[in-house]
């Protein structure tokens, strides 16, 4: 059975979250234009990508610090927000995004205003957060799709060896 685009998709942002050096919380994104014929872009929890930029080893990635400038809170983009920004010439209206962790109420607000049409989602497990319960609200009113994304298969494994590589299907 070939994947769906779905789980095409789900899987970009899955592989791409691998990216992020967040210990606690590894998010990725995809955007698909309406056609699903070109990933627009791709984006991971990280520090703002600046050419020449200080390493962000340098930056905390803990959740707690002595203060909120020793956690990464003050510093990281979300996986969203740096998918919309590293679109480059690409269009992003009436896209979708594919993002592993259901988008905070900033990242809402971002999506709404660059006109993605849906948003599909692999985890909620914030959901009875605050900021989640605004992300919806907003989500809603705007009339963005939002979607739980459901597997058509029980489980998928990439393999990746330095000569080959296996898509074992696990059904």
């Amino acid at each position: 059975m070939a994947l769906s685009w779905d789980e095409y998709f789900m899987g970009v942002a899955i592989l791409t979250s691998k990216r992020s050096k967040d210990p606690s919380t590894q998010v990725g994104a995809c955007i698909v234009n309406p056609v699903n014929k070109h990933v627009i872009s791709i984006g991971y929890n990280g520090f703002p990508e600046i050419p020449n930029m200080v390493n962000d080893d340098l930056f905390p990635w803990e959740k707690e610090g002595l203060s909120e400038l020793d956690t990464k809170y003050m510093f990281v983009c979300h996986a969203e927000l740096n998918a919309v920004l590293n679109k480059h010439q690409h269009e992003v209206y009436g896209c979708t995004i594919y993002t592993t962790l259901f988008p905070c109420h900033g990242c809402a607000k971002l999506l709404i205003q660059a006109g993605i049409a849906r948003v599909v989602y692999l985890s909620d497990s914030k959901a009875d957060s605050a900021s989640a319960r605004a992300s919806r609200r907003m989500l809603g009113m705007a009339n963005v799709a939002v979607e739980d994304f459901k597997a058509e298969r029980a489980c998928m494994v990439v393999k990746i060896k330095a000569d080959k590589y296996a898509v074992p299907v696990c059904d």
